[in-house]
């Protein structure tokens, strides 16, 4: 602690270091110089250089030298440790152009966790403290344009990544250089920094676009200076173009010139339809062009009113997840091809939202927001200030003003690195933390700097905990019940839900047990959505979270917050992804009338939930009878309202899709008007017979062996095939929200060492009253059952059209549990290893690989693996079909609302169960058997974080008698 407490305390003596002379500074705190990268400048050829790639690598304080790192990227998911204390050294050679001489030469870093010092030539020229953040250094002076050598002296573990929680989050020291390095030249006189912003007339029909520019000059005479703005639309053409102000820059200093381009009638920007205009600015100094810089401008603009949101005119609805940027081998350093993926598939699942939890996100990711249409709230790297998860805070003093400079940087370099990208639109102050004076101090700063822009701020809005009077402009809560929704319409600020609806991950050994457990999750998450929709004060929210949180450490231990992502760390769909994408639809369906078929149509009730987009936009097609159609509809954005489906009258069913400007198909549904027709099954004969230990009952070619004292049938025969070796007996799945045991301050216990929970029958003590005997509907078998603490009933009904129907009474009395499930159970020979089904969904139609989908065929493929995933391999297929030793992620999830469920062998021998849509199927290989449970009950799973509507439906079994019955029939 000593050794922590000495680095801690160079760090801040170094931040409040003075800085350059040019620099600008709000509240008597100096603002950064963030240089954007120039297009062109006279003379040179190109004046930007990537240095990423292979650089030297030592670790001062270890004796081994020499190493190679890849830079971006951690220096522990690269093999290295570098204690607390210790400082990591990168060095690169630089090889400057020699048509840079006589221009500005700097280095932006894109994000160093968590401390860097920066030298040229064995000489200092920068250092910064905090990560996932850029900044630059100016190392024109310091070169001598022969063996030049930059050097980076790297520590983590320091103030910033305490206050961040940065590798306390990840579960292993997060250091190094994270994102891209840029070697780049600017002209003696440049540009030193760039500020867009849109401002709309009363009808947001024409816009001014006011550009803020630093002019910097490192020269020792003064020099006029103006700028020539050229606008261009996405085809290319010229929309408008102004020559600013001549202004003189005296030497050495900085000075400001703002122009204002008035544009008739823009394109506006927003996600439903991203529109971005190229901004070509040309900097001439004494009349000749010395730089052109180029950057990308969305007409869009932000008002509060009340409680409502509302962007260019329209109020808006949040609908996102939260995203760390994460990838199992790299950690917390990823490439920008991963940026944009992740941009792309969560902008296929209808969000329109992405908060960067809890660090700002890359260059690459915003530019890919922009482009794809995705709101952005851009967090500052800061984190559970005065909050449980972090333990430092019993240490340290929140309200200590040392800390301010590093939590006012962290927001400075937040704002200074996303202000023109038109995808943000909230500030994040920080995450989780208690409001104090001090972050009513940076509210201030980053309102200052930014005041075309709300902040927000992540406590809890109401209630006692960690409610503390926040002064962010966006209200915020975490982890509210269905109830929320409706508290938020009686908050004078808009209200969001910055973390909600969190996935199942705590419940580590029941998830490996059941990965249905993570269908169980969408009907819910459609619910909530439901009412944060209906609430005006409710600006909406971010499932927590995007991504699975996961790491996979060179020496082979797994590390993390583990799965609570739609997507996994390898951004492969989860049952979650597909349930998002339906709760966060921008169209829904609220009824079919299938009453007007006789007319030659079907109505379907339709709601309108984009917020810019009307029906006039939207690609609607449908598809029935061997063809397909295109009809349209007119319902405005926000609307309701009636679509006519034309269809031949004798149509049964029919599919609909929307597909938006884009051609992504934001909602697709398959309806179905069929008359059952019930088919007579063939009749077998029937009998039984008793011994001192056993009943035998034949049902045509099929045998059953019950044994007296239990009353369990021990073997289902056909034709002398062993087809189950025991059961149906009632089982009990009690819930269980186990995490795998792993010492922890915040839940960060995901290891490789957690295995699936292992499941049996209720342990039968006897049967009494066994009686057989010969009715009207078949052979029945009744009897009284006794388990250890539990008593019931069970019966057996051998019918002559093939079936076996078993019912069952459980009277608990005074035991109280809480089951996950319970119903009956069957053993099967592990040959029987393919399932079939079919069921009623949640939604009328699923992706193809999806556990849940409504029919499905797959195959046990069980495989051992040495604890919860294999450290290091990334998966080539589905996600459904991973496995471990129960079975695939397919074959061992629960299938809820059967109509029928089958096992088979591979010689057409099967089990199969008819249901109404009301039970669940579950099958799992353990002890060298197929286990198969057929439930009666069944809820959402065992996760802690759940709350209501993801809670609903828990039960406790005291004083209660738990009922349900089995049909299945011998194939």
């Amino acid at each position: 602690m000593k050794k922590t407490t000495i680095i801690t305390f160079l760090c801040w003596v170094a931040f409040i270091c003075p800085a350059a002379a040019q620099t600008k500074s709000i509240q008597n705190f100096e603002v950064p110089v963030l240089t954007p990268f120039p297009a062109a400048i006279a003379g040179v050829s190109s004046p930007v250089v990537s240095l990423n790639g292979s650089w030297d690598f030592d670790i001062k304080e270890q004796a081994q030298k020499a190493k190679k790192i890849q830079v971006p990227g951690e220096w522990e998911m690269q093999g290295y440790s570098v204690k607390e204390g210790q400082t990591a050294l990168y060095t690169k050679k630089l090889a400057i152009p020699a048509n840079w001489k006589g221009n500005q030469i700097k280095i932006r870093f894109d994000a160093v966790s968590s401390h860097a010092l920066v030298k040229i030539n064995g000489k200092t020229v920068g250092e910064h403290e905090g990560s996932f953040v850029p900044f630059e250094v100016d190392i024109t002076n310091q070169l001598n344009y022969k063996e030049d050598v930059l050097e980076v002296e790297v520590q983590a573990l320091t103030v910033s990544d305490r206050l961040a929680c940065t590798s306390q989050y990840a579960c292993h020291t997060v250091g190094g250089l994270l994102r891209k390095v840029t070697l780049f030249a600017v002209a003696p006189i440049y540009i030193a920094s760039a500020n867009n912003n849109t401002v709309f007339d009363a009808s947001y029909n024409n816009a001014s676009l006011t550009i803020t520019n630093a002019v910097a000059s490192t020269l020792s005479a003064s020099e006029e200076a103006y700028f020539q703005f050229t606008l261009f639309d996405a085809a290319g053409k010229v929309v408008a173009k102004k020559t600013s102000a001549v202004k003189k820059i005296t030497a050495n200093t900085t000075a400001d010139i703002e122009t204002v381009l008035e544009i008739k009638s823009p394109k506006h920007w927003d996600p439903e339809h991203p529109y971005l205009y190229k901004l070509q600015t040309e900097l001439f100094v004494n009349n000749t062009k010395k730089q052109t810089n180029e950057q990308k401008v969305g007409f869009r603009q932000i008002v509060i009113k009340g409680n409502q949101f509302f962007v260019n005119g329209k109020a808006i609805k949040l609908h996102g997840v939260n995203r760390h940027s994460v990838h199992p081998l790299t950690g917390r350093s990823i490439l920008p091809t991963l940026d944009r993926k992740d941009a792309e598939l969560f902008k296929v699942a209808n969000c329109n939202y992405i908060r960067t939890s809890h660090y700002p996100p890359s260059e690459e990711f915003l530019n890919a927001a922009d482009e794809l249409g995705l709101f952005v709230e851009s967090e500052a790297s800061l984190t559970w200030i005065q909050h449980g998860a972090s333990p430092i805070w019993k240490l340290w003093n929140y309200r200590d003003e040392k800390f301010l400079p590093f939590m006012v940087r962290a927001n400075m370099d937040n704002v200074l690195a996303g202000r023109n990208h038109p995808s943000i639109i909230i500030w994040s102050l920080g995450n989780e933390s208690k409001w104090s004076p001090l972050w009513e101090k940076v509210n201030k700063i980053v309102k200052e700097m930014d005041p075309s822009r709300p902040t927000s701020f992540h406590d809890q809005c109401w209630g006692g905990f960690n409610n503390a009077g926040s002064k962010a402009d966006v209200a915020n809560y975490h982890y509210p019940g269905i109830n929320g929704p409706k508290a938020t319409d009686t908050m004078s600020r808009p209200t969001l839900f910055g973390e909600y609806a969190h996935l199942s991950t705590y419940n580590r050994r029941e998830l490996l047990s059941d990965p249905g457990v993570r269908s169980a999750y969408n009907e819910p998450l459609v619910q909530f959505y439901d009412s944060i929709y209906k609430h005006k004060g409710n600006l909406g929210g971010a499932i927590w979270s995007g991504i699975d949180d996961i790491f996979h450490m060179p020496d082979g231990r797994i590390v993390g917050y583990g799965p609570w992502g739609p997507l996994d760390a390898w951004r492969r769909p989860k049952p979650e992804y597909y349930g998002m994408k339906k709760a966060y639809s921008p169209i829904r369906i609220t009824n079919v009338n299938w009453g007007t078929l006789a007319k030659g149509f079907v109505e379907l009730s339709v709601e309108n939930r984009f917020d810019f987009t009307s029906f006039k936009e939207i690609k609607i097609e449908v598809k029935a009878n061997g063809s397909s159609k295109l009809i349209s509809s007119v319902i405005p954005a926000r609307g309701e309202g009636i679509i006519r489906v034309p269809l031949d009258k004798r149509t049964t069913g029919f599919y609909i899709s929307f597909t938006n400007s884009n051609g992504t198909i934001v909602e697709e549904e398959q309806y179905e008007h069929k008359i059952l027709t019930k088919l007579e099954e063939p009749k077998v004969a029937l009998s039984f017979s008793e011994s001192e230990s056993a009943i035998t009952v034949k049902q045509g070619e099929v045998s059953y062996l019950i044994n007296k004292v239990t009353g369990i049938i021990t073997n289902i025969t056909k034709n002398n095939q062993t087809i189950a070796i025991q059961g149906p007996v009632f089982c009990f799945v009690p819930m269980n929200d186990e995490d795998g045991g792993k010492p922890n301050v915040a839940g960060e216990t995901y290891q490789n060492n957690i295995y699936p929970v292992k499941n049996y029958p209720l342990y039968t003590l006897f049967a009494t009253d066994l009686t057989p005997k010969q009715t009207e509907k078949g052979i029945m078998v009744d009897m009284k059952t006794a388990y250890i603490d539990v008593k019931g009933k069970q019966s057996y009904l051998f019918t002559a059209d093939g079936k076996l129907e078993t019912t069952y009474e459980v009277e608990y009395g005074e035991t109280d549990q809480s089951p996950y499930q319970y119903g009956l159970l069957m053993q099967l020979p592990k040959q029987f290893d393919q399932l079939s089904w079919k069921r009623k969904g949640e939604f009328t139609i699923y992706p193809e690989n999806d556990i849940a989908r409504i029919e499905g065929t797959t195959m046990l493929n069980a495989k051992h693996v040495n604890g919860v995933e294999e450290p290091g391999v990334a998966p080539t297929g589905d996600w459904k079909d991973d496995a471990n030793d129960l079975g695939s992620n397919d074959f061992r999830s629960t299938k809820r609302h059967i109509e029928s469920a089958q096992l088979q062998d591979k010689t057409g021998n099967a089990i199969k169960v008819l249901s109404d849509g009301t039970q669940a199927s579950r099958s799992w290989l353990q002890d060298e058997q197929i286990q198969w449970l057929i439930s009666d009950y069944s809820n959402s799973g065992s996760e802690p974080f759940y709350g209501s509507p993801h809670s609903n439906g828990r039960i406790k079994t005291k004083n209660k008698t738990l009922k349900g019955k089995l049909t299945l029939t011998i194939n």
